[in-house]
């Protein structure tokens, strides 16, 4: 295995949670007196914006570009709010983040809010993360004890809130217009961009939607800086480190920190030990379920942003499924459609409709019930849903649907030929 610098996992032990002592004997909250003891708000958004950090919630956006379109020095309230709404299959990253050391996510807010100059922040949290909350509103009062929540933190004139807030439970909550309105108790439906949400936000006020791998990073980048931070990637184009949550068919399925660019064949052969019960790697999804597969071909493919947009996929949440040979990747398909259909907010005809009728068609191929005229029609689906849709939830199902059509049409017709599943005989 790579011996690879463990930023947001080298406090991380089987079974525990490091708290207040336990951080900053690991250097913690050094980068929150260094930030607010010797740089201005304005250093910091260079300074994350040199680092390259992408955002690592899915969409994969340059964090201090993004923070470059917050008007910090607008007066009046603004709002940070963190993403930890994490509810995709495959991928649980920020939950075992939390789990093992909560004051990471703590202190980045923190900081984060002190650059953008915000008075206030919330984690918005999965509901069913009930001991990850917990771990935070545990690490929110020890950094209060210590002053830094609260009023003129450390003598700067700064003042600062943080909350933690459950969420309701539904897979549209990840998307960040969406989540606003949860958390000012609406029904979440994703807004309507622009105006986007660092002009008007939350209760109409500026604010920055950021995921809690993103911030977590903030104070690493203010230690080592920002080329050390981009120098830890394999890749040009990449930066930083990167939490990969492996399941699936593989010997060993656990979360990893490793250097983003790193190969997939790596992956899947050191650190997941293999395709289970020696069978052959047949495809998976990098980066969540709302990615294109990948196939045998693309095993030493780099996982970063760049590279894997290169190849027809993305890297979303580095969230890795590996299938084996056996799999049907119909039916593997059918199961995150339905996934993704059963979640759909229902706002625009696309999504409710089009996910339906996606559904409809890979239940009725994989029951043996498939006619030669719904490969045709599952084409025309996706065309019709494909960059048509309000939101991102139905451009994401449309991931795995174009993985299947482009690598495995011939298991389509292989189920419309033979009456049924091919894999069940």
């Amino acid at each position: 295995m790579r011996d690879t610098p463990q930023l947001l996992f080298k406090n991380r032990r089987p079974g525990e949670t490091v708290f207040m002592a336990g951080y900053r004997a690991s250097g913690g909250y050094e980068a929150l007196e260094k930030a607010f003891r010797q740089m201005s708000p304005a250093e910091l958004r260079e300074l994350v914006k040199a680092s390259a950090l992408r955002g690592r919630g899915g969409a994969g956006f340059p964090t201090g570009v993004k923070w470059t379109f917050f008007p910090a020095d607008k007066p009046g309230p603004k709002y940070l709010v963190c993403n930890c709404d994490e509810m995709e299959p495959g991928t649980y990253k920020d939950g075992e983040l939390l789990m093992a050391d909560p004051h990471q996510l703590v202190e980045g807010m923190i900081v984060s809010a002190y650059a953008l100059q915000t008075d206030v922040g919330y984690i918005f949290i999965r509901y069913a993360y009930e001991k990850q909350a917990e771990n935070l509103r545990r690490a929110i009062a020890e950094a209060r004890d210590a002053g830094y929540i609260g009023k003129d933190i450390l003598g700067s004139g700064f003042d600062f809130e943080l909350h933690v807030h459950g969420s309701a439970g539904r897979y549209i909550l990840g998307e960040e217009t969406a989540l606003l309105n949860g958390l000012e108790g609406q029904r979440p439906n994703p807004r309507l961009k622009p105006p986007f949400p660092a002009v008007k936000g939350l209760f109409g006020r500026p604010t920055t939607v950021n995921n809690v791998e993103t911030i977590a990073n903030i104070p690493h980048i203010i230690n080592g800086g920002a080329v050390w931070f981009k120098d830890l990637a394999l890749t040009a184009d990449g930066s930083g480190t990167k939490l990969f949550g492996l399941s699936g068919h593989l010997n060993r399925t656990e979360c990893f920190e490793l250097p983003v660019g790193i190969p997939l064949r790596e992956v899947v052969e050191t650190y997941g030990q293999g395709v289970w019960q020696g069978r052959k790697f047949k495809a998976c999804l990098p980066g969540g379920a709302s990615t294109p597969y990948l196939t045998p071909e693309h095993l030493d493919v780099a996982l970063d942003f760049s590279t894997l947009e290169a190849v027809g996929s993305r890297f979303g949440t580095a969230g890795v499924t590996v299938f084996d040979d056996r799999t049907c990747m119909v039916a593997a398909t059918l199961n995150l459609i339905r996934f993704f259909a059963r979640e759909s907010c229902g706002w625009c005809t696309p999504c409710r409709d089009g996910l339906s009728m996606v559904r409809w068609l890979l239940e009725t191929i994989e029951g043996g019930r498939g006619r030669p005229e719904h490969l045709a029609m599952l084409k025309e689906q996706f065309h019709n849903i494909s960059g048509t849709s309000f939101c991102a939830l139905a451009e994401g199902a449309m991931g795995p649907l174009s993985g299947l059509l482009t690598h495995f049409e011939q298991e389509i017709v292989d189920h419309i030929e033979k009456g049924g599943c091919p894999f069940r005989s």
